[in-house]
């Protein structure tokens, strides 16, 4: 009997987190380990699931790093990354948009209507719900001391973005599965960073919640500890004093992006924990690090 209480007390300790997000928009990135094993994949799907059936908007972001350069070693082209960016040709462009908008958008998109939903699967392309251009990457040349431009091909930055083709799925009750590719001026294919594209979306939207799932517990401080709140004003000295660094520096940076777009506040989280999602959302302590304009 008390297993039962217990359990009636965790959908309790849920229940104004319910109330207070019905009816907003939640957009998650989707990337990691979660991804790729399947007891984390079933879990997520089911989680997408709860979310839309109890009145929320979940809008999916998902990455594909691993399945592209699985594939293009399978094909026998070389991968260079610049600054953490996959140099980009037409060759590599053609499987990167094969991959992420055939291969791993259909499987997610097969998943969540496996178990119940009604997912619709996009890329950035369709509607022209992301238009993109050039990134442009600099380095400082040793020689000279004066920054240069690197070329790393078609990857892009997001430009604008639709929100019109979600809103439209939205109003339908679609679950909107996107892989990040967006269409420049000219009809040309970008690829894109799926954090980056998430962040965008989420402002775009004016999301009550943007979620980028990971594969470690969140931002920590210099003793290994989690941080479990940063102010968006304090995050240019965690910067600096190198709390935060290496590939967290993007994240964070994308979360403050959409916090100054109108989200009302981003989190990142372990995707490797089993219904990292509805943890994060539906309890008081949460799991990961949430940053926002805590201090006004």
């Amino acid at each position: 009997m008390q297993e039962l209480i217990n359990k009636a007390n965790v959908l309790m300790e849920a229940l104004p987190y319910m109330q207070r997000f019905y009816g907003k928009t939640i957009v998650i990135k989707y990337g990691g380990n979660a991804m790729v094993e399947e007891r984390l994949k079933e879990g997520f799907a089911n989680d997408v699931i709860l979310l839309k059936l109890i009145g929320l908007n979940p809008v999916i972001v998902h990455g594909g790093g691993p399945q592209i350069g699985k594939v293009l070693q399978q094909m026998g082209l070389k991968t260079d990354f610049v600054q953490g960016m996959r140099v980009t040709d037409h060759e590599t462009m053609n499987v990167v948009e094969m991959v992420l908008g055939g291969k791993v958008n259909k499987e997610i998109v097969g998943n969540i209507n496996h178990f119940g939903g009604k997912a619709v699967g996009l890329s950035g392309k369709d509607g022209n719900l992301i238009t993109a251009r050039k990134l442009e990457m600099t380095r400082i040349n040793p020689d000279t001391l004066t920054p240069e431009i690197i070329d790393v091909g078609m990857v892009g930055e997001v430009d604008t973005v639709n929100p019109a083709v979600l809103r439209a799925l939205e109003q339908n009750s679609f679950i909107p599965v996107i892989a990040p590719v967006g269409v420049g001026r000219h009809g040309e294919t970008y690829n894109i960073n799926a954090d980056l594209v998430a962040g965008r979306i989420a402002g775009a939207l004016k999301a009550e919640k943007l979620i980028l799932l990971t594969d470690v517990e969140g931002v920590k401080d210099k003793q290994g500890q989690l941080i479990s709140t940063i102010d968006i004003g304090a995050v240019n000295g965690l910067i600096e004093d190198g709390t935060i660094g290496g590939g967290m520096i993007p994240k964070v940076t994308c979360c403050v992006d959409a916090v100054n777009e109108g989200v009302s506040k981003a989190h990142i989280i372990d995707g490797r924990m089993e219904h990292a999602c509805l943890l994060e959302l539906f309890t008081d302590k949460g799991i990961g690090t949430a940053v926002a304009r805590f201090n006004v």
